[in-house]
């Protein structure tokens, strides 16, 4: 396959600006039908819960994570409870058996929720190491962390108390005062510097995050903020006992400004968890208000299952498998009528995110062309960031494409391809968005299928270029 690199001028904007460069008789308008179907996406949904003893020989098999994909789901969640480590190095089976499990995860198209740990009951004792083994735990864990940061789709602070949650704890100040919040912001900041700046490290409860960096609850993300790069933005959060009490079994202290915090907080951060138990407040019309209030993305398939079974019994499941984390639904595409090699494409998408949250890791935007006949692919990356494309709202994509003056004459498919930007998982199908509408989707390639146009011979000029000009790839067979 030869690969040449072409140049276009592209000027796109997202949200609600449009560029009026085009007018509406020169446009063709396509509507899009929307799906009801429930739909497997990255980095979003429901998962299975795995945990990963230091004294077991268990680790995932392969044929387990094909099926799970099967099953609908794209992530898994696995906790590493490593209490033979409390007082030593992690030993080097354990490393390679992390390691493995992530390789496998990577194989099978899916990404994990990861988590590590000491204990995994308050009766096994010591609830935790001390820092100074923590620290060397999480260099050890760096490499493989960084190695296969792709298929991470959030960490969890964990290390610090009983299951990793923060609240039982012998070396990091049970109950501690506002104020005594400092050895656990060791283990976080070691956390954020250990992982690659566009990933998340989740937190329990909201105090974690604010009396470890001392905010007010109004201190919140903005979208000025949001994906900065900052440990601030990087830091998001799960809920292990969600709905199970009128503040979640302590999630919240009983204090209404934290559930605030996380109401505003979560639109720009990875939410997610488990239920814990049945309570007057799984009730349907409240569960789904919290669900989508506090834009929650994942949820344990495994526990609680009374809590599961109830909402399967009242029908209120296949709304949490479609709106969990992000829907996107194209309402419209507008495009040049009669497009020339060497002029100018307009493209003009709305989507709708109907889901409960927005993307929280990067995510790529691309034009596709394929031609017909004779298979010829030109790409484009667009500037636009799906994860400002917040929930109950619709989006707007606008570009304008100089197409390359050598562009071979004919008809071709023009899609939208939402890729992981990661090089390591970018080409796999399974790692791209597919939309919420019927007959758009193209499994083989991961690519939504927006509209069908003729490029016709332009006058033969060399399409310009500009210092600024976005990238388009020709691949031709």
């Amino acid at each position: 396959m030869k690969i040449s690199k072409l140049f276009i001028s592209c000027c796109a904007a997202t949200a609600f600006l449009f560029n009026n460069s085009a007018s509406a008789e020169e446009l063709a308008t396509v509507f899009y039908a929307p799906s009801d179907e429930i739909i497997t996406n990255p980095e979003r949904g429901m998962f299975s819960h795995h945990e990963f003893f230091s004294d077991k020989p268990d680790e995932l098999d392969l044929d387990y994570l094909d099926a799970e994909r099967a099953e609908g789901r794209s992530l898994i969640f696995t906790v590493y409870v490593m209490r033979d480590f409390r007082n030593k190095e992690i030993s080097k089976p354990y490393l390679n058996k992390i390691m493995r499990n992530l390789r496998s995860i990577r194989r099978a198209g899916m990404k994990a929720v990861v988590r590590f740990c000491y204990s995994y009951s308050e009766a096994d004792k010591p609830w935790d190491a001390p820092w100074e083994i923590t620290q060397r735990h999480i260099e050890q864990l760096a490499p493989i962390l960084q190695e296969y940061s792709d298929v991470i789709a959030v960490l969890e602070a964990g290390f610090v108390g009983v299951w990793g949650e923060w609240y039982y704890t012998d070396n990091y100040n049970y109950q501690p005062e506002p104020h005594q919040y400092g050895p656990r912001k060791q283990v976080l900041e070691k956390l954020l510097e250990t992982m690659p700046g566009d990933r998340f490290v989740s937190v329990r409860y909201p105090i974690a995050k604010l009396h470890t960096y001392n905010l007010n609850y109004t201190d919140t993300i903005s979208s000025q903020t949001a994906h900065d790069g900052s440990h601030f933005s990087r830091i998001g959060f799960h809920n292990d006992c969600f709905l199970a009490s009128s503040d979640d079994v302590g999630t919240f202290n009983d204090v209404p400004e934290y559930r605030q915090y996380w109401l505003w907080d979560s639109r720009y951060v990875p939410m997610g968890g488990e239920t814990c138990g049945v309570s007057d407040f799984c009730e349907v019309p409240n569960a789904l208000k919290d669900f989508s209030g506090y834009h929650w993305s994942y949820l344990n398939k495994d526990y609680h299952l009374d809590v599961l079974e109830k909402w399967e019994r009242e029908n209120f499941m296949p709304e949490v498998l479609k709106k969990l984390g992000y829907r996107f639904a194209l309402k419209q595409g507008r495009f040049s009528k009669d497009p020339v090699a060497g002029g100018n494409m307009h493209v003009e998408l709305e989507i709708a995110n109907e889901g409960w949250a927005a993307p929280f890791n990067p995510r790529d935007v691309e034009l596709v062309f394929v031609k017909k006949k004779g298979g010829n692919k030109y790409s484009v990356k667009l500037p636009d960031d799906p994860r400002k494309w917040l929930s109950e709202a619709t989006h707007k994509v606008v570009a304008d494409i100089t197409l390359p003056a050598d562009m071979p004459t004919g008809e071709y498919d023009l899609f939208l391809n939402l890729p992981d930007p990661r090089e390591t998982l970018h080409n796999k199908p399974e790692y791209s968005i597919r939309l919420a509408n019927d007959k758009v989707w193209k499994k083989k390639n991961g690519y939504n299928q927006l509209h069908t146009i003729e490029i016709k011979q332009g006058s033969g000029l060399q399409a310009a270029t500009v210092a600024d000009a976005l990238t388009l790839t020709a691949l031709k067979k």
